[in-house]
């Protein structure tokens, strides 16, 4: 491999003697910082990147920086447009024809032949979202130089055709965090150690499966670019990818592809990536893969962007330590996935690379070839892209307007009124058309009441309607006839209604009336205003256990020193039924208190005029959560998920568990799904043989004997532990309580996980949305219809039996007979009839609850958060 400094100067732009002068205004990276990008121990943090971005945009017509949000922690987060001077200088005119080629389907032909004529392709380049996959935003500034002092005639074409739009950094925390954790330990024995840390305030590398829900404010500021403000025509999401296989993978993809995506579109895709690959192997690099591995079947891996007609692109580049190189052995290199099976010459694996050094400057050079060619790709087909993106607009609309399905109706009567709500926010959101009915109307012989929410498919993101408000059924793909399926990349099921237990009703058929009397929706949707006041002589307010904003209410009650209590029974309040397990909230000695909380809940309360009968008191819980140094990203979505609903808690990590006193800290322990060997030993564990992860030895200790004798002294005493996955396996083999020096208690639960076996009978569930019955009048499901939905993995599965003496267990969710699929893809359902998936069991005082499923995955499933809350709540024994 050439060195890095050798290929930018010979890669780089050309530059002749009339861009002596800019050059010399414009410092190179290697000139600027003291070392090419990608140089072997040397890593930007995020202050650096945009510090040096902003002296180019300051120096150069050919940049503009904008702010477009900030990050979780309130990084400033920046989009970098680089084009032609005169394009620069134009650009909100550039961004009114992409909003208009984007969403108008009635453009005139000429009118349109003028805006064509006049735009230019936007290329929105997403850079490093996974913070440690570093090559594309370190050597993206040698490409913002290279462009901003070129004097190459091709390339100052390129740039007048086409406005690159580079976001710099997608996760500006997480990339301070592993450039600091890599500064740390260079030169030591642990040089290129992982961080001990997700890397990013909450999720890490689960922020590409946040594009759906939008949940944290990097997302959402990466998807207003192309969902309500600059409409690109191509975009590409740079990734890193382990370094023993093939050095760089671009599209196309590999099956499964949703089928919401017209061919038109995929063709776009294709184009790009065998341009990409072609421009590459003419650059000399080797090891390139397509048609491999990754697949466009779950909207994550570009953002949504091709649900929203965007030529949505996706890379991946080998990674290293850090900025500290690596060997690979070629007895090491493996591909070992679909499409490519063996590390060896294919028809999707043309010249693969032979082994040896690799270094970030390595993937650094193959970063600037594929930047290069995006921009000679799409400078060569802008006027094609431009019609394309018109075009494709005006087919999903005709779509809309000719094929079923024609709405999605959301009535307002719900269950949870505030998820309805947010769902349609979220929708407006995403860039979606959203309507309200002025009055009740038929569509499709069914009645729906005024002020119901209308989605009409006849919009320019109709894939992206059908995408997240329909049913997903997988599409069985095989490698051979009858043989293995083509498995998914990721998750099989996003629903929106059914995860967040919304009602939404699909209409197949055009009702020209019900279009006679819509109201377009302007602005988010809000429900009707509740009291903002306790009026005088009322006792309290009621929040409706059907609703987490409930919880939210109480929540915030009991940190305000509120009196809180539960009603243990339905409660009629005029013509509102409270059902069991609703919150009633009297007013402390300063009513403004009780009065803020009421502006802030997003579902109006009822007021109480007297104390209802059976109140059960309610405490906030002193709350441990169990996070481990592993990348722990489960950990993180629930911390997300508790800081959201205000909840207070406190982090263990498994090593401190032999000095931490838990029965006199905490009344209520959390492990979200986390394997039982990193819990216990801290490593992981594949079949009989057990590895250590890149971590330091102080981030490598499992809770061990003294911590779990600990943590069952806690339990004996009346704690309460919740598990789900794959934590539930430390509580189901053989416990032991110490009861003195020299006295042991050896006990089991009346609960076994049955998972395993019936996988290899062939349980096949690729995170999918199951139906479950729930058991009703229970602390633990007050809240929770009669069956629901909950999102599955297939591991574990519960099996209760008989309980030893001084222990019970209550199953308080089952999967039934039949038709337990409701979303994604299951194989073997009759195995899943009449088990167990969430279980209450004891020992003593102390009480545990298991789920099989994770109440709070990815936050993305507030249909089963209650599950999660009443346990949050649940009284000592």
């Amino acid at each position: 491999m050439r060195t890095i400094t050798a290929i930018l100067a010979v890669c780089g732009g050309v530059l002749v003697a009339s861009g002596a002068l800019a050059v010399a205004a414009l410092p190179s990276p290697q000139t600027h910082f003291g070392f090419a990008p990608g140089a072997d121990g040397k890593l930007l943090d995020y202050e650096q990147i945009v510090g040096y971005l902003k002296l180019l945009d300051e120096r150069s017509p050919r940049l503009e920086m904008r702010q477009i949000g900030t990050s979780p922690l309130g990084k400033p987060m920046y989009v970098v447009f680089v084009s032609a001077d005169e394009n620069i200088a134009r650009l909100d005119e550039l961004h009114a024809i992409n909003r208009r080629l984007a969403l108008d389907p009635e453009i005139p032909e000429a009118e349109r032949a003028g805006l064509v004529a006049n735009g230019r392709v936007f290329v929105l380049e997403t850079l490093s979202m996974h913070a440690n996959e570093l090559a594309p935003c370190q050597g993206f500034l040698q490409h913002a130089w290279e462009l901003a002092t070129t004097a190459d005639p091709a390339v100052l074409a390129q740039l007048a055709n086409v406005v690159l739009m580079v976001v710099p950094a997608h996760n500006p925390d997480g990339l301070d965090m592993v450039v600091e954790n890599y500064r740390k330990y260079a030169g030591t024995p642990w040089d290129g150690a992982d961080l001990p840390a997700v890397y990013h305030r909450y999720v890490g590398h689960d922020n590409n499966r946040d594009f759906v829900t939008l949940t944290q404010e990097d997302s959402r500021a990466i998807a207003r670019l192309t969902s309500s403000e600059w409409f690109p025509q191509v975009m590409v999401e740079k990734h890193g990818m382990g370094g023993s296989g093939p050095r760089f993978y671009c599209p196309p993809s590999h099956d499964p592809i949703t089928e919401n995506i017209e061919a038109g579109l995929w063709t776009w895709i294709a184009t790009f990536g065998t341009s990409m690959a072609r421009d590459m192997h003419q650059d000399g690099l080797t090891g390139i893969a397509q048609h491999w591995a990754f697949d466009d079947y779950w909207p994550g891996s570009t953002e949504t962007c091709i649900w929203k007609n965007v030529v949505g692109l996706l890379t991946e580049n080998a990674t290293v330590n850090g900025a500290s190189p690596i060997f690979v052995e070629p007895t090491e290199l493996v591909a070992n996935d679909k499409g490519v099976v063996e590390y060896a010459k294919s028809v999707n694996f043309l010249d693969p690379w032979p082994g040896g050094w690799w270094r970030l400057g390595d993937a650094v050079v193959y970063e600037l070839s594929s930047f290069r060619s995006l921009l000679r790709t799409a400078s060569t087909y802008r006027e094609e892209l431009l019609r394309f993106r018109n075009d494709i607009c005006r087919r999903e609309v005709e779509r809309g307007r000719t094929q079923a399905p024609y709405y999605f109706v959301l009535p307002p009567t719900q269950r949870d009124r505030g998820e309805w709500v947010k769902l349609v926010n979220l929708l407006l959101e995403h860039g979606i058309q959203v309507y309200t009915a002025t009055e009740r109307v038929t569509a499709g012989g069914r009645q729906f009441e005024a002020g119901s929410v209308v989605v009409p498919l006849a919009q320019p993101f109709r894939p992206f309607i059908k995408e997240v408000l329909e049913k997903q059924r997988f599409p069985l793909r095989h490698f051979t006839p009858d043989g293995e399926i083509i498995r998914p990349y990721d998750i099989t099921s996003w629903s929106l209604p059914l995860h967040r237990g919304v009602t939404a009703e699909q209409v197949d058929v055009r009702a020209p009336e019900l279009e006679k009397r819509l109201r377009r929706l302007e602005a988010p949707l809000a429900l009707p205003a509740g009291p903002r006041e306790l009026p005088a002589g009322s006792w309290g307010v009621a929040f409706s256990a059907n609703e987490n904003e409930a919880f939210r209410a109480a929540f915030a009650a009991l940190k305000a020193g509120l009196p809180t209590s539960r009603i243990d029974k339905p409660l009629a309040v005029g013509d509102v039924t409270l059902p069991a397990g609703s919150f009633a909230i009297r007013p402390g000695a300063d009513p403004r208190t009780l009065s803020k909380l009421l502006g802030e809940i997003g579902v109006p309360a009822t007021v109480l005029a007297a104390e209802p009968a059976g109140l059960r008191q309610v405490k906030l819980p002193r709350i441990a959560l169990v996070e481990t140094f592993f990348h722990d990203m489960d950990a993180g979505w629930t911390r997300y998920l508790l800081d959201s609903y205000g909840v207070p808690f406190q982090v263990v990590h498994p090593g401190d568990f032999d000095k931490t006193d838990f029965a006199k800290t905490f009344d209520l322990v959390i492990f979200p799904s986390t394997d039982k060997n990193v819990l216990e030993q801290g490593r992981y564990k594949s079949q009989d043989h057990y590895y250590l992860p890149d971590l330091p030895p102080e981030f490598r200790k499992g809770i061990g004997a003294k911590g779990m004798e600990k943590l069952m002294a806690f339990f004996d005493t009346g704690g309460v532990i919740l598990a789900w996955g794959r934590s539930c396996g430390l509580f189901l083999d053989g416990l032991e309580i110490q009861r003195g020096k020299d006295v042991t208690e050896d006990f089991r639960l009346p609960v076994s996980d049955i998972g395993d076996e019936l996988g290899k009978k062939g349980l096949d569930v690729t995170g999918s949305w199951l139906r479950v019955k729930v058991l009703q009048d229970h602390p633990l499901t007050w809240g929770m219809p009669p069956e629901s939905g909950v999102f599955s993995r297939g591991r574990p599965v519960f099996r209760t039996g008989q309980p030893a003496p001084d222990a019970d267990r209550r199953v308080l969710a089952s999967f039934p007979e039949h038709d337990i699929l409701l979303s994604g893809y299951l194989e073997g359902e009759k195995l899943l009839a009449n088990t167990a998936a969430a279980v209450w069991t004891r020992k003593g005082k102390g009480q545990l609850v298991l789920y099989a499923f994770a109440p709070q995955f990815r936050a993305s499933t507030p249909a089963t958060y209650k599950l999660l809350f009443n346990a949050l709540l649940l009284p000592r024994l």
